[in-house]
């Protein structure tokens, strides 16, 4: 008994104190793991990258204040310059095109041809000399010996050179051969001479076959207009589908115009630099400099007219209600016209104007609840809210304008002289009336609210009648007559625009009667000739095309499951913004001068010729914002006098390639972030009062605590941020420049007397000796030296950089021309840095002092070592030897062609910001979409620091960041190896984690790359209750949700007993086809086996519902909406007493984290022992949508932020009530307008009938 007793006791005793005994021998051995981990993968990364080599280099430079306010100012200064010759060149056209239509004969010749963007066909169907499409970086030294040196500082001897051969052209020869190089140039169509290719448009018409047609053209690619083809000699002409190209107005308009082409070259030549200029003609057509085919799929629906362009420099700002008739009358083909006539009249509104719709019978109503008793800035979301209102409006009861006109005069006259005056557009205020018919003419509503000062009437008055068989018009014509406005009478969907956009020319009169030189109007950013209304279509579209596939492959598959299809779908709706997405749009900002006709019988009428105005790409402007600069993790954005976005890092206008639904109404706030816990669209005070001084172009200064997302919107960087901004000259533009506080503020200056070029060159020392071999890059998006004429084409930039290499070599070469564009000091700083990391090229497995270096580099698998410094250069050194056989013949894009940006990398980005945390630490990362072969990234900053004696103890600067890649399988070995593959035994489990708490490493390949706490959520809640990590709240304003569409009622269609025939015609098609195919027996079905894809039996009725459920996608629309997401931040601990590492499990703690040396990463191992059943609610670094119980549009309406009133107004002239054009009726004949009738109900009918189907 007593043994059994002992026993006993000795067994209660064991398994009481072992586990301690354990716990205590996993605690030192976790911390031996992640100890060993960290300095292994350390020295790794130092021998491998040479980073203290790099230093050395370095250490010959210095570290000086940055005068960020002289920064500020000299970028606006540059802008400003830019801007003013946009607008001289703009002003020229205007002059021209006003002489040009007084010069012009009234003559139509009815055979007159012109170059039609629409039918032109490019006569350079096959190049005269091949391409190399091998994309390759020419050498410096292969440059030097097979050519001479040009004269540097003159192109047209460059061109001359490549077009004749060994002929030398030298800076004495300049003023007697200009002439005759230019001449040389210009019969140039392409040549190649591996450096680069010549591009000249100019006088290629003598290759044209001889015709008179003026459909062909010689189109060359030209990098000024991002590389599309195109004739510099001539101007194309785009007449929109809606205007018939061969009326009167139209041709004399084209015909006289066509004369512009001598201002547009004239134009071209004094500023290489112009993007498109064009002049757009009040009757619709517009003329584009240079000449090139007009391609818009899926139909061509561009208007200059209704271009934003075009809009604002037409008339002045606007307030406009509308009202729309919804008595019982306004029913079916009425009620659809109506709210074409609205659409219409959206289109034609910008950002500086003001709107609201209201519909009325009895009683007068918002269409957007939230909008009432206001107007709405008219930007592209607030005009998406009115248009899908306008759908679900109502008939019925009897019309009571009475009521109508007054809601909308006293709201009007509130924001003219009421409570609200300065509000809304302050300048043009009109009303538009669409209704069926008007029995009364409301005289003394009219004497009241806008006769009170005579002549001057506040508000015009524009009407819209809408019926086939109108007995009378003279009420509603007599209001739009009497109130200086227009009237129109329309029947057909096809009249409508042409009909609306009538009322733009009356709102220019004013204008046009004063005489005065107009202002110069500069849009808002916007995507090209993209319209916006085709982000729904587009969207439709792609979800038709995963219809489909999802169809045929369930017929191919019957018995396939489709949940992960499913998953697949709506992971693909989720999925977040890609920034490459955006390289299929071309953002824009235009300058645009309208243009006055002075023709002796127009001014009576005051007629608007049209607007003339040129292009600006945002790439333009932000080239002239020195990035190089700024320097790393800072940047600088412009705003507008709306407190919009123009240009900024963080404007994310596309999701999935398509355009945002209100990707140009991103408002400062909303991607500003301030370090805060407030409420979603609580905007911070500071950040608010900042905003005002930027949007009133007030010059100043403020430091605010800030927050920004790097890494897909995964990760982020907080820190103090220095912000100055400065309005930009006769803009309505601000720039604002944005710095991190530790480092932002200095940067690096090498020693002057040394290390210019000229000296070097004087010096006989060969620059371009640092750029040899194949194995560095620039960053793309920058301007070291390039020809602005755009007659010359690289391959890549770097290329182009070898170019001017040589050419510096020449003593006579000069910084300044007017051929090239140089940036002197980005230059030398290039230079300095490729001289200082010109050994990067030496082989480090050959090396006598890293002997160790293959075995490492073999032992981790590393594929490559990279560097990455300030000026944008990027060296790398490939390890083939540890290239996978398998990936050789893989299509990955090499490290180069990825990571070309240099201090715009991610990981630099992140380098950089890891050195405050750990001044010897490698960061680490990983794709969060796990592959095959996947390689590990490790990234280290290089700072340079010097003493100040005076007044701060140091200066720091980051210089550059070395890293290396290797693969993610010799991590794994390389962790089983460290720890005795103890991870693997079943009591615990093992992972490495990233600083945002994203697995590294884990037993599970699928899980790297994934968040923590999709796994291991309710661990995760420990670390963050632990301290480890910290959660932070992020808003996405920019973000795009997808509600279903809800299901239409077919009782609301027009014309149902045509949509019944149009069904049964379809039904009847459909059948004869069935029976076809029984009794031919033809198998083949658009190239798919029809046994395979569908049975040989119709489907049921009960199969069909069937099928439906299972197989059926729900319809969505893309929608603007706000998000909110939290990341996961690793805290840092000065203090080793208050940290959570290196700490003993509990009962509630079944973990223990330890800190990896010099490295981003923690080590965490779990008891599986201990751990717990169940999972955690988290809040996700997934985004979800915030719910304001109130559409976005109705919120953002809440904020009511503060603008500026930038154009200038002009909305009355005594002379115009001379004027008594005010209106017509339709223009067709009553037979021909039935038959239009007819052939647009049947069109509708059935297009309706295949979208329903």
């Amino acid at each position: 008994m007593k043994i059994f007793f002992l026993i006993l006791c000795l067994s209660v005793v064991f398994n009481c104190v072992v586990p301690y005994v354990q716990d205590d021998k996993i605690l030192q051995m976790s911390k031996t793991w992640a100890d060993r981990l960290g300095t292994e993968l350390c020295t790794f990364g130092n021998i491998v990258t040479r980073k203290s080599t790099v230093a050395d280099k370095y250490k010959s430079a210095d570290v000086v204040f940055k005068n960020v306010e002289n920064l500020t100012n000299d970028i606006a200064g540059n802008i400003a310059t830019m801007m003013e010759q946009k607008v001289a060149a703009v002003e020229r056209i205007m002059d021209a095109a006003r002489n040009l239509a007084v010069s012009s004969s009234d003559e139509v010749d009815s055979n007159f041809k012109y170059y039609n963007a629409k039918k032109l066909i490019n006569n350079l169907t096959d190049p005269l000399v091949e391409k190399d499409e091998k994309d390759e970086t020419p050498r410096a030294e292969e440059f030097k010996s097979n050519r001479k040196l040009l004269d540097p500082n003159d192109n047209d001897a460059f061109l001359k050179e490549m077009s004749q051969g060994d002929e030398r052209y030298t800076e004495e020869d300049e003023e007697d051969d200009e002439d005759e190089v230019e001449g040389v140039a210009k019969e140039v169509i392409q040549v190649s001479d591996g450096e680069g290719e010549i591009l000249q448009a100019s006088q290629q018409e003598a290759h044209l076959p001889k015709q008179d047609n003026k459909t062909r053209l010689n189109l060359t690619e030209n990098p000024n207009f991002f590389n599309i083809p195109v004739n510099t000699e001539h101007s194309a002409v785009h007449v929109p589908s809606n205007v018939f190209d061969g009326s009167n107005g139209v041709i004399q308009g084209i015909k006289w115009s066509e004369d512009l082409d001598r201002i547009f070259k004239d134009n071209y030549r004094a500023d290489p630099t112009l993007s498109w200029q064009y002049f757009g003609s009040s009757t619709g057509f517009m003329r584009q400099f240079p000449a090139m085919i007009w391609h818009q799929e899926p139909i061509d629906e561009f208007d200059c007219r209704t271009r934003s362009w075009f809009i604002e420099a037409a008339s002045s700002p606007k307030d406009i209600v509308v009202l729309v008739d919804r008595s019982g009358s306004m029913t079916g083909r009425q009620k659809e016209i109506a709210k074409h006539v609205v659409n219409n009249i959206l289109e034609t509104l910008g950002n500086n104007d003001y709107v609201n719709i209201f519909t009325f019978s009895n009683v007068t109503e918002p269409v957007v609840p939230c909008f009432n008793d206001t107007l709405v800035q008219a930007n592209l979301a607030n005009l998406r809210e009115l248009r899908e209102h306008m759908d679900g409006f109502k008939t019925e009861n009897i019309a009571n304008f009475s009521d109508a006109l007054t809601v909308a005069f006293r709201l009007l006259e509130n924001y003219r002289i009421g409570s609200r005056n300065k509000s809304g557009a302050g300048c043009n205020q009109a009303i538009m009336l669409i209704t069926d018919g008007v029995q009364y003419n409301y005289k003394e509503l009219f004497e009241y609210y806008n006769w009170k000062n005579l002549p001057y009437k506040p508000v015009r008055v524009f009407t819209y009648l809408i019926g086939i068989e109108v007995s009378d018009v003279r009420e509603v014509k007599w209001m739009a007559c009497a109130n200086q406005g227009y009237y129109v009478h329309l029947s057909t969907f096809a009249e409508v625009r042409e009909q609306v956009l009538h009322y733009i020319p009356v709102m220019a009169r004013p204008m046009v009667l004063q005489g005065k030189k107009p202002s110069p109007t500069w849009s808002p950013v916007y995507a090209d000739v993209t319209d916006p209304k085709l982000t729904n279509w587009l969207w439709t579209q792609r979800q038709r095309r995963d219809q489909k596939e999802l169809f045929l492959s369930h017929r191919q598959h019957p018995h396939k499951h489709t949940a992960d299809t499913d998953k697949h779908l709506v992971h693909q709706q989720k999925k977040q913004d890609h920034y490459g997405d955006l390289q299929s749009y071309t953002l824009m900002t235009s300058v645009s001068m309208p243009v006055y006709d002075r023709r002796q019988n127009a001014t009576r009428v005051a007629n608007l010729l049209g607007v003339a105005g040129t292009d600006v790409p945002v790439l333009n402007i932000q080239q002239l914002m020195m990035p190089h600069m700024i320097g790393v993790n800072g940047y600088a954005f412009i705003t507008t006098n709306n407190g919009y976005i123009l240009i900024h890092p963080d404007l994310r206008p596309v999701f999935q390639g398509i355009l945002k639904p209100a990707y140009n109404r991103v408002d400062m706030a909303e991607v500003e972030l301030p370090d805060d816990e407030l409420d979603p669209r609580d905007f911070n005070r500071t950040l608010l009062e900042m905003r005002k001084d930027i949007v009133q172009q007030r010059k100043g200064k403020k430091v605010m605590d800030m927050k920004y997302h790097v890494d897909e919107m995964k990760r982020l960087i907080r820190g103090q941020r220095y912000f100055h901004y400065v309005g930009i000259k006769e803009t309505p533009f601000t720039l604002v420049v944005s710095l991190p506080d530790r480092y932002g503020t200095y940067h690096i200056q090498h020693a002057l007397h040394k290390e210019d070029i000229h000296r070097q060159v004087a010096n006989k020392n060969d620059i371009s000796k640092y750029f040899t071999g194949d194995k560095w890059k620039i960053h793309p998006d920058w301007i070291y030296c390039k020809y602005v004429t755009g007659t010359v084409k690289y391959n890549s930039t770097e290329a182009e950089l070898v170019n001017f290499l040589n050419r510096m070599q020449h003593e006579h070469w000069k910084w300044s021309h007017k051929n090239t564009s140089c940036d002197r000091g980005l230059f030398n700083s290039l230079v300095f840095d490729a001289k200082s990391t010109n050994f990067f090229d030496d082989n480090i497995t050959t090396t006598p002092e890293d002997k160790k270096g293959h075995e490492l580099i073999k032992r981790l698998g590393i594929t490559i070592a990279f560097i990455a410094t300030h000026s944008g250069l990027t060296r790398w050194q490939d390890f083939p030897q540890n290239i996978l056989p398998l990936e050789a013949n893989k299509t990955r894009l090499h490290f180069s062609e990825l990571h070309n940006r240099a201090i715009d990398e991610v990981w630099y980005r992140r380098a950089v910001e890891q050195h405050y945390t750990d001044e010897g630490s490698f960061v680490y990362s990983v794709p969060f979409e796990l592959g095959n072969d996947t390689l590990v990234t490790a990234s280290h900053a290089i700072f340079l620091s010097k003493d100040e004696k005076s007044k701060e103890k140091h200066r720091k600067v980051p210089v550059a960041v070395v890293g290396y890649q290797f693969y993610h399988s010799a991590l794994v070995s390389f962790f089983e190896n460290t720890t005795n593959r103890t991870c693997v035994l079943d009591r615990y489990t093992c992972y490495i984690l990233d600083n945002n708490g994203y697995i590294l490493l884990s037993e599970l390949e699928q899980e790297t790359g994934q968040w923590f706490g999709v796994y291991q959520s309710a661990v995760m809640k420990m670390l963050v209750d632990e301290g480890v990590y910290e959660k932070v709240q992020m808003y996405d304003y920019q973000a795009v949700c997808f509600p279903e569409n809800e299901e239409k009622n077919m009782a609301s269609k027009i014309l149902t007993p045509f949509k019944h025939i149009a069904q049964i015609l379809n039904w009847a098609i459909g059948t004869l086809l069935y029976f076809v195919h029984l009794v031919t027996g033809n198998q083949d079905y658009e190239g798919t086996s029809e046994s395979s894809i569908m049975s040989n039996q119709p489907p049921t009725k009960q199969n069909e519902k069937e099928f439906d459920k299972r197989f059926i996608i729900k319809k969505t629309t893309p929608t603007a909406c706000d998000k909110r997401r939290w990341i996961y931040e690793l805290m840092n601990y000065k203090n080793t007493i208050d940290s959570p590492y290196n700490r003993k499990w509990r009962s509630d703690k079944p973990f223990i984290v330890q800190r990896i040396l010099y490295s981003n990463l923690i080590l965490l191992v779990m008891d599986n022992n201990a751990l717990k059943d169940g999972e955690e609610i988290l809040d996700s670094p997934v985004p979800e949508e915030i719910d304001y119980n109130m559409t976005l549009a109705c919120r953002i309406r809440e904020d009511d932020l503060p603008r500026r009133r930038y154009a200038n107004c002009t909305n009355f002239h005594i002379n115009e009530s001379a004027i008594e054009l005010c209106g017509k009726s339709s223009i067709l004949m009553k037979p021909a307008k039935l038959l239009l009738i007819l052939v647009s109900v049947i069109i509708i009918s059935l297009h309706s009938n295949i979208d329903y189907i």
